[in-house]
């Protein structure tokens, strides 16, 4: 499967009106700015429920000498602000885009996260570095979890000199399944993605996030109409487009900049994890996996294993939060030449 099969996107052209930015629900400093979209159609779109994007950032964000653009993952937005807070104080400003259909910017869409075709998002991501370059040329980290991991990387490539580095956190590079699914299912379910995309074939287990939420005794609190524990439906358009970049993976990209792929230690059990599992690794994604095609991604890549660390690092227990955002910025610092890095 080559990058020239992949769904056409056709292009829009509108007078967009001013992005408007307001009181974020994370409360302040945190504003959001919400970007209307349209130049890039996938075939989801529906005429009640305009696509937008949403760019979350501090109030005073504009004049730090770098800056990170985060992108989350599957059923995820941004709400991880400790993590945040970290790179605001090592001297980056930090901005948070909520894609299209996900998250703040679900903007009433009847099927939250059915995105067709993962590069009708190169919209937003545009449209966010250039806010985020509004006030004259910066580095720029671009940081990604899990399915934006796929798509840090895919944009990385499509876009050399965009971005300046990029940082992975448990990206999603090949399917967590045996060979029966990753192989016959996955050419079915291309067929079906075609035929029809919004068609439910998956979800995911509710274990991760029960454990990760306050009100289900975990240690975080975000919303739960954004991030519900059942999720939303995993739907056949969205698996074709996320197995299509992965094979495109496979076949090796040429990333120039810079990455660094974060990761636990292991992956413990998918369908049924137990306490340790839960608290202790990745039981979303196999570890593996990531680690394997690490050399695929580019020349540059360094591989960080964090011990306990969770699906989304940034949520960890303590000491491994702590050493997964430590040593993601004194690596971003390192490679951007900050305080004599190399």
């Amino acid at each position: 499967m080559s990058h020239d099969a992949q769904p056409a996107l056709t292009a829009r052209h509108a007078a967009a009106p001013p992005p408007v930015v307001e009181d974020d629900l994370l409360g302040p400093p945190w504003v959001t700015r919400t970007i209307p979209l349209g130049d890039r159609l996938d075939g989801g779109e529906e005429p009640g429920a305009p696509d937008v994007a949403t760019l979350v950032h501090q109030r005073d964000a504009g004049s730090a000498p770098r800056a990170v653009l985060y992108l989350p993952g599957f059923v995820d937005y941004f709400f991880q602000a400790e993590h945040a807070q970290a790179w605001i104080d090592a001297g980056y400003d930090f901005y948070g885009l909520d894609l299209r259909r996900s998250g703040r910017s679900t903007n009433g869409h009847p099927r939250p996260d059915d995105v067709r075709d993962l590069r009708v998002q190169d919209e937003e991501i545009g449209k966010a570095l250039a806010i985020i370059q509004e006030g004259g040329p910066r580095p720029v980290v671009l940081l990604g979890h899990s399915t934006g991991g796929l798509q840090a990387v895919l944009w990385a490539a499509d876009h050399p000199g965009s971005v300046d580095a990029v940082v992975l956190n448990s990206p999603w590079l090949d399917l967590n399944s045996g060979w029966f699914t990753r192989v016959p299912v996955t050419e079915l379910v291309d067929k079906l993605g075609a035929w029809l995309p919004s068609l439910p074939v998956g979800s995911l287990n509710q274990a991760y996030g029960r454990y990760l939420h306050n009100g289900s005794g975990g240690d975080w609190e975000y919303e739960l109409a954004l991030k519900p524990h059942e999720g939303f439906p995993a739907r056949a358009g969205f698996i074709r487009t996320v197995r299509r970049a992965q094979a495109e993976i496979g076949r090796g990209l040429e990333v120039s900049v810079p990455v660094l792929l974060c990761c636990s230690t292991r992956s413990g059990h998918r369908k049924h994890p137990g306490p340790a599992d839960l608290s202790t690794s990745d039981v979303v994604l196999d570890v593996r996996q990531m680690i394997s095609r690490a050399p695929m991604i580019g020349e540059d890549v360094t591989i960080l294993q964090v011990p306990g660390g969770v699906h989304d690092l940034a949520l960890s227990p303590q000491p491994g939060r702590e050493y997964y955002t430590r040593s993601a910025i004194e690596w971003a610092d390192a490679r951007l030449g900050v305080d004599g890095g190399a």
